[in-house]
């Protein structure tokens, strides 16, 4: 029927789009952190499948809450439903402080390593370099989405090309080096010779790794709202999805194996530019320009979605209102794109690229665990809540162990980088109640604020969309008070 035929065609869109939204530059700079912390070939291709099979299970619990609590906004909005302001502005202050930011900052130093490392062949790109064009990216693509929506949209839909080129053309020539019978690393034998002694710590750190090429598994709850049948398409396009990106993730780090030795590439700052000088010859030059094309197109995207989530929070009054207006003629949310700039530009100065991802993965496992007990508490708090998808309760009770064991011991393994993230996020605590929670501030405190956000007002060009009297209605209320 008609109906069978639109229900299969939006469950096979929703499968692509969420397989396309997952796989970007991760998975070009995450596979040396793997195999680092794993020790191991055999060990870090089995980190790499089972990262894929949790997110299936964290996948089931999300679509679950994006039925039952159908807004927008993701893990910010349904942790702020079930527990209320607090928790979910933490949430939203480490994601606006550390997840975004720090996920553009890594994206774009691969995006500078990438680039530059052709002309740095025997060494690596000098660290200024990198952090000056990764600036630069930043800096540029800043602009671009401060200009215009348009020229945003249209640079994402270009550069995605990039990343699916570089990617197949990986797996095709890994392919043909198997059959030409260069696959000596893969024989279990050699597979699974430990450089180091494997600890339950390390292979948590591994997992953060991986979790950073698997990020955006999450992104199918953002659009539950405009699936015609939710209940039956987002358990479909999950199952294809989730598992196609984990045989690509897979099939292309065995591709590594079978032209690199573990140290080689342990030893490169560009692992696919490694594997296009040893296998396409005169042809290298493909590697690197389509990787830069992924990793640009990525920034891009972050920068697109990061400052929406922080326009969205100052709409609910989480931050400063100044960050939920848009420009006035090109009805783009300036403030927003700045401050998210200005954040990514002080870590880029500060970071190494597979400490930061470590520090962003532990932050997001730590958001993805609270969201799912959120899930468990709203299971008791309101058993008889429509849940049009319900999963197994074993499913969340599965993903809670595994949260569990993987912060504990990342946390034991890299106190250092693991603590200072939940002491930024708890930093939020006293933001939140003095900028939230306390409503009868002194009077020359909205005077002050009321000037800084004039101020930004003339600077940015921007006002309240015209089509939200709402926040225009709760500034003038606090301007009175």
């Amino acid at each position: 029927t008609l109906g069978d035929a639109e229900n299969t065609a939006e469950h096979v869109f929703l499968s692509f789009l969420s397989s396309g939204n997952i796989i970007g530059s991760g998975i070009f700079v995450s596979p040396k952190g793997v195999l680092e912390h794993a020790g191991s070939v055999g060990l870090s291709l089995i980190v790499w499948v089972c990262g894929g099979g949790i997110c299936v299970l964290g996948s089931m619990c999300y679509a679950e809450l994006g039925v039952t609590i159908p807004k927008s906004g993701g893990d910010y909005s349904y942790v702020t439903e079930i527990f209320g302001g607090l928790i979910g502005f933490l949430l939203l202050w480490s994601a606006v402080l550390i997840m975004y930011p720090t996920t553009l900052a890594v994206i774009a130093l691969t995006f500078a390593n990438y680039v530059l490392q052709p002309a740095f062949q025997n060494c690596l790109p000098p660290y200024a370099a990198t952090r000056l064009l990764a600036t630069t990216c930043v800096l540029f693509l800043t602009w671009v989405n401060c200009s215009s929506v348009r020229w945003a949209t249209r640079i994402q839909d270009v550069f995605t090309v990039g990343k699916l080129l570089a990617l197949g053309l990986i797996i095709i020539v890994g392919l043909v080096q198997i059959g030409r019978g260069y696959y000596d690393a893969l024989v279990p034998s050699v597979a699974f010779e430990f450089s180091q002694e494997p600890s339950v710590g390390q292979v948590a750190l591994a997992f953060l790794q991986a979790s950073f090429a698997y990020s955006g598994w999450n992104f199918l709850n953002y659009v539950t709202e405009e699936v015609v049948e939710p209940r039956k398409n987002l358990p479909r396009a999950i199952y294809i999805s989730i598992p196609l990106v984990t045989l690509v993730y897979t099939m292309t780090n065995i591709a590594y194996f079978t032209s690199m030795s573990p140290e080689e590439l342990l030893a490169s700052n560009a692992v696919a530019v490694t594997f296009g000088e040893k296998l396409l010859g005169m042809f290298s030059w493909v590697m690197p320009i389509s990787v830069a094309l992924s990793t640009f197109g990525g920034i891009n995207g972050y920068l697109f979605t990061s400052s929406r989530l922080c326009f969205s929070g100052a709409r609910e009054g989480h931050l400063p209102y100044l960050l939920a207006m848009i420009h006035l003629k090109n009805c783009t949310p300036i403030p927003a794109l700045m401050v998210c700039c200005f954040a990514t530009i002080v870590i880029l100065c500060i970071g190494e690229t597979h400490n930061l991802i470590n520090y962003v993965s532990f932050i997001n496992y730590l958001s993805y665990g609270v969201t799912i007990a959120g899930l468990l508490y709203l299971r008791k708090k309101s058993p008889n809540l429509v849940r049009p998808i319900k999963v197994n309760l074993l499913i969340p009770i599965a993903y809670m162990l595994f949260w569990v064991v993987l912060l504990c011991f990342s946390l034991y393994s890299e106190p250092v980088v693991c603590g200072l993230g939940m002491v930024i996020m708890l930093t939020g605590v006293p933001v939140y109640f003095v900028g939230v929670w306390w409503k009868n501030k002194p009077k020359w405190i909205y005077k002050f604020t009321e000037k800084l956000t004039y101020m930004g007002q003339k600077v940015c060009y921007v006002m309240f969309p015209q089509e939200d009297p709402e926040a225009e209605a709760l500034t003038s209320s606090k301007n009175t008070d």
